[in-house]
């Protein structure tokens, strides 16, 4: 795996690009012409069948950095021509599909390579097999400004579309052994980090393929994203009683031009484990903060970095026999130790708990 296209030079695609630039021939692509990277670029629309096509047959590799909604078409092209596909999505059904398409490709098809899913279902699964029997597994993700201001504490560093899509999706979640559906935007708890109160709810998506990996093995599994206190109620608020959930472009677009990205934010990941060792109950946690990180020669958000380190170090992990190089891959299937090893990977043990 040589030649690796990257669709979508956003806030986060353009870095996955830059740190693939390191180790591949990148090309990258976007609606919106650049001139400013290191890697060639192409101008297209990537619903344009053709064009796609045209770029993707001269590559070894594909990874979609678009919206959760974009990324169908690319995985279904990937498909057709036989080469790697990856993406960062969170959304259920994208997975489910891409997931079919992967028992008769070619190459490997890895979606939900980002933070959450992604990242934390890797430290999971590495919690987890500490264990010879597993109890409860809770999963907590948030990337908030490290400066908040205004009711709702927060700013959109990532997809908008992305965070309303894990708002209104139902969330899937092992409650006393049994899998089960539970409605996002509940569950609210108080956590507390270094001294900070915060708030954890119910969003979807988290968990990847989690609930299907350890169904019939724990009592409780459960992810909720991390937000000041507050957010919760906002956001219940605004996209239903305001019935904003009906119309989630104008929902978007608001909470665009309210809630701009910050340039100093934090990315808070943290899980627990507990089960039994030699018969003795136990508990294993892992708890991280990260720091905006300097590459290169410019500075990135906290969030834009986990999220491109991720899927690029799984884009290694492929390209060195490290994962299967066919088929359907889950992220918990990712060793930890491994993923460190990679080039993107060690950024997250070089920045850890390192304020800017």
């Amino acid at each position: 795996m040589k030649r690796i296209a990257v669709i979508g030079l956003g806030k986060v695609g353009s870095l996955v690009a830059a740190l693939l630039h390191e180790l591949y021939a990148v090309t990258g692509i976007d609606c919106i012409s650049y001139t400013h990277h290191p890697f060639n670029t192409y101008n297209g629309n990537c619903n344009d069948q053709e064009f796609l096509r045209e770029i993707l047959q001269q590559q070894d590799a594909v990874v979609s950095c678009l919206p959760y909604d974009k990324n169908l078409v690319i995985a279904q092209m990937a498909h057709l021509l036989g080469i790697h596909y990856f993406d960062l999505t969170e959304d259920v059904a994208t997975t489910n599909a891409i997931r079919e398409m992967a028992k008769t490709a070619k190459g490997v098809m890895i979606p939900q390579c980002g933070l959450a899913p992604g990242f934390i279902g890797i430290v999971a699964a590495d919690l987890c097999n500490r264990f010879d029997k597993l109890r409860d597994v809770e999963l907590r993700v948030g990337a908030l400004p490290r400066y908040p201001n205004g009711l709702m504490g927060y700013s959109f560093t990532w997809s908008p579309a992305g965070v309303i899509n894990e708002y209104l999706n139902d969330a899937e979640m092992i409650h006393n052994g049994k899998r089960k559906w539970m409605q996002s935007l509940d569950g609210i708890e108080t956590i507390n980090i270094e001294g900070q109160e915060l708030e954890a709810f119910t969003t979807s998506g988290g968990l990847g393929t989690l609930c299907e990996t350890l169904e019939g093995k724990v009592d409780t599994l459960n992810y909720k994203t991390i937000r000041y206190p507050g957010h919760c109620k906002l956001m219940r608020f605004l996209l239903y009683e305001l019935i904003m959930k009906e119309d989630r472009a104008l929902t978007e677009d608001i909470l665009t031009k309210a809630k701009p990205p910050v340039k100093e934010d934090v990315v808070y990941v943290y899980a627990v484990v507990e089960g039994w060792k030699q018969g003795v109950l136990k508990r294993e946690e892992y708890f991280k903060a990260f720091y905006p990180m300097t590459i290169g020669e410019q500075e990135w958000r906290a969030i834009s970095w986990t999220t491109a380190a991720s899927i690029a170090a799984v884009v290694e992990m492929v390209a060195t026999n490290d994962l299967p190089g066919q088929g359907f891959v889950k992220q918990e299937d990712i060793p930890l130790e491994k993923f460190y090893q990679t080039l993107n990977g060690n950024k997250y043990t070089l920045a850890q708990n390192v304020k800017g």
